[in-house]
């Protein structure tokens, strides 16, 4: 994963540099074409003309031209007759990348990711002054495009979840018991918790979060879904657990990195769960150890840690400061700082950016 390297000398480097300057630009573009409707008219009404794409879409003939041509010259869109006037060029977003974009339902969907992104762009000045003070920003600060952004990253491989735990004997026996009551903290737009009630027909599931704009995001889902009868949500930190009663297990997907004092919620979770109900931690799936040069997935969670998990994070107060990349040992001393004996890591491989860990007693 990690090792030296030679060094790079200007040339190479400025090469480097002009590349991820055309991965930005992609990326952004993206969000244009997401936010504007028109993938999602190429994949719906099928290729376009730049008038056709504008007049669809309501949007502006120059800028769908100028777009399309972008999208064109970058390979992510084919165009028939490029020698033609521009207004007779037809543009087509062809399948691979359309399934990548805008097929929610796909393993391989990341058309949010660009959203997740661009809003941190609009508090760029907010997150200069964090770093020079040691402050930070709050995930609220981000807006509906991260928060809607997130749930839709997360939501293809929530609903595997239960092909996930099936090969788990002590978490699935639990799931599918009758009235099984189950405790989900850091729900978000709660589409964990919707695919577990989705999955397991007697289950209860109540979620947990302490961003008002998610929780209602995620009363909605769940009613969208049909599961509202035994899917609620709530404003309560984790901390706010003992107030509702035993539950036989807890969850907290990608969620306790966020956390201002992750060992206090772990604690919490521990005293909800009845004694030999499992306590369950997903989250990313970085190396064991820092190591320099890292691999993509380690480069994409500093990322994701420089701009949004570790500003959020340092926006509480008598934060620990953990970051998106929160390292097995580190969760470990959470644990063990919360009651628990020990973490184990469960044998569950090849889930997206993700790793599960069983919280011991």
């Amino acid at each position: 994963m990690s090792g030296t390297s030679d060094p790079m000398n200007a040339e190479q480097f400025a090469e480097r540099m002009l590349d991820a300057t055309l991965g930005w630009i992609d990326v952004m573009a993206a969000y244009l074409g997401d936010r504007l409707g028109w993938y999602r008219s190429l994949v719906d009404e099928g290729p376009a003309t730049y008038p056709e794409l504008a007049a669809r879409t309501a949007t502006a003939p120059r800028y769908a031209r100028e777009w399309l041509e972008q999208q064109a010259v970058s390979g992510i869109l084919t165009v028939d007759a490029p020698d033609a006037a521009p207004e007779l060029r037809r543009y087509t977003l062809p399948p691979a990348a359309a399934e990548v974009l805008t097929d929610a339902g796909s393993l391989a969907y990341l058309g949010p990711m660009p959203r997740l992104f661009a809003a941190t762009a609009s508090v760029l000045p907010e997150l200069l002054d964090a770093y020079r003070t040691g402050g930070g920003v709050g995930w609220e600060r981000l807006g509906a495009d991260a928060r809607e952004a997130q749930a839709g990253l997360n939501r293809p491989w929530f609903g595997e979840l239960a092909d996930a735990f099936s090969g788990v004997d002590a978490i699935q026996s639990v799931l599918s018991a009758p009235g099984a009551r189950i405790a989900d903290i850091g729900m978000g737009g709660g589409w964990s918790s919707i695919a577990l009630a989705q999955a397991y027909p007697e289950l209860v599931v109540e979620g947990f979060d302490i961003d008002e704009a998610s929780i209602e995001l995620a009363r909605r889902n769940a009613d969208d879904a049909g599961v509202s009868d035994r899917v609620s949500f709530r404003n309560a930190d984790g901390d706010g657990l003992a107030n509702h009663g035993r539950f036989d297990a807890a969850f907290a997907f990608e969620c306790i990195h966020d956390m201002a004092r992750p060992a206090d919620v772990l604690a919490a979770m521990r005293l909800a769960v009845r004694e030999g109900g499992p306590v369950v931690i997903m989250d990313e799936a970085v190396a064991e150890r820092f190591g320099a040069p890292g691999d993509e997935l380690e480069r994409l969670m500093y990322g994701f840690s420089l701009f949004c998990c570790l500003p959020d994070g340092l926006s509480h107060a008598s934060s620990v400061g953990t970051g998106t990349v929160m390292r097995p040992d580190t969760l470990r001393g959470y644990a063990r700082g919360a009651g628990f004996a020990d973490v184990e890591i469960l044998p569950i491989e090849d889930f997206s950016f993700f790793r599960f860990y069983s919280l011991t007693r």
